[in-house]
């Protein structure tokens, strides 16, 4: 939720800062709303301390005189009951109409409509050379018995796997070595829950603009939502309750996550790059507001030493505002190489949502000097599915094998490659 006492006073701000997101909020609706709520609470407000002061008096009052009060204060009750039913009705248009606001973008957000106007700032690392034709991690997948669409289409449908054999070691592999990296970095492990309340969802920022991505559970019963990213929960950890003590406060979440992928119709239609289930791994930090500029800078410098550790290539990128998810104020990508596609794909991303997500779910510290509002910001540290494509396509040899990464032998029970199955 934006702060509407900041866009009262900077309107042009929050004009271009929608613009860029190209999203088309009604402000002089927006600030008519407010204003009408102000002043009815202001008048609602003022009828509830003359009743309470009129209530306080009747019991010292002489009998006739208390019954023309007690007539008195039921024309003030019915009066206030409908004026309370009016701020009621406009407190919930202003709600309805704030909370398709997004997050304006910070001012090094790049102009631009579409993933195609993402600036690139990096690029880091060789782009693998082939002796040999290589193949797309599915035809690996497959040659070498690693994954099986086919068994997971007929089980549970379209963009579903099984990841077998040694892919799943390595996956428990990057999962055990990025636990060990980010525990000695000062981050809190956390397993959350995968199903969360509607509050939950409204409070990072999914609801409602992302409603279509997420999958409802029992919506006549239990109405949980099942989450896309562990931002959504790690959310939660100080939620309500004032934080005390040192910023940042730094965490690392694993969780398995579901996504509805109901814009991606014919997209990525084949293997495991886009998918229904995957498991990945999240940073969320709870910052001081002066401070999370500097802290989006050292999330990003964690994805990059993750990348480099395991040797793959990628670029990174400057998300343009028109790409950017309400919650975020900026975002960068890393995206890795796929030599198949000969071309770079999102691999993990890191956003600053500033107050945003504050703001909605009450997240706040308290200081010397009162209680504020922090800043939240979330990155991907692994998100497994596109991982492991990543290791499998770089990484193959003429033989039909796959070298896994140095970094991750030691967590592995002595395998250093994937090797075709013998007949």
């Amino acid at each position: 939720m934006i702060d509407l006492k900041d866009l009262r006073e900077n309107r042009a701000l929050y004009e271009a800062g929608f613009k860029k997101k190209y999203v088309d909020i009604n402000i002089d609706k927006l600030l008519e709303l407010d204003m009408d709520y102000r002043e009815n609470l202001h008048e609602v407000e003022k009828m509830r301390a003359e009743k309470n002061e009129v209530s306080k008096m009747i019991p010292t009052l002489s009998d006739k005189k208390r019954d023309a009060k007690i007539k008195e204060m039921k024309k003030l009750d019915d009066k206030l009951t409908k004026k309370e039913g009016e701020l009621n009705t406009i407190f919930v248009q202003l709600k309805e109409l704030a909370d398709q606001a997004p997050n304006p973008p910070h001012e090094s957000v790049p102009e631009g409509k579409e993933d195609k106007d993402n600036k690139v700032i990096k690029t880091v690392g060789d782009i693998p050379k082939f002796d040999f034709e290589p193949k797309d991690h599915l035809d690996l997948g497959k040659t070498l018995d690693v994954i099986d669409m086919e068994s997971a289409a007929e089980a549970s449908g379209a963009r579903f796997y099984y990841l077998k054999n040694e892919l799943v070691l390595i996956e428990f592999a990057l999962i055990n070595w990025l636990m060990h990296k980010y525990v000695k970095k000062g981050f809190t492990p956390v397993t959350v829950p995968m199903l969360v309340k509607e509050k939950m969802m409204y409070a990072t920022g999914f609801f409602p603009a992302d409603r279509n991505e997420i999958y409802e559970v029992n919506a006549d019963d239990d109405k949980l939502y099942l989450i896309g990213t562990s931002e959504v929960s790690l959310a939660g950890l100080h939620m309500g309750k004032p934080m005390t003590g040192d910023l940042p406060k730094r965490y690392i979440g694993f969780s398995t996550n579901f996504r509805r992928e109901a814009g991606s119709y014919g997209k990525d239609t084949k293997g495991i790059l886009r998918v229904h289930q995957f498991d990945k791994m999240e940073m969320f930090s709870f910052c001081h507001p002066d401070k999370s500029w500097e802290e989006h800078d050292y999330l990003l410098s964690t994805e990059e030493e993750i990348l480099t550790e395991l040797g793959l290539p990628y670029q990174v990128v400057n998300i343009c505002g028109g790409d950017l998810g309400a919650p975020a104020a900026k975002k960068y990508d890393c995206e890795v190489w796929i030599p198949t596609q000969k071309k770079y794909r999102e691999l993990t991303s890191c956003s600053n949502c500033t107050d945003f997500q504050s703001r909605r779910g009450g997240i706040r510290f308290k200081d010397d000097s009162g209680t504020h509002l922090m800043h939240t910001l979330n990155g991907t540290a692994m998100a497994s599915t596109r991982t492991l494509i990543a290791i499998m396509e770089n990484f193959q040899q003429a033989d039909g094998s796959v070298k896994i990464p140095e970094v991750l032998h030691n967590y592995l029970p002595g395998i250093s490659e994937i090797k075709p199955k013998k007949d």
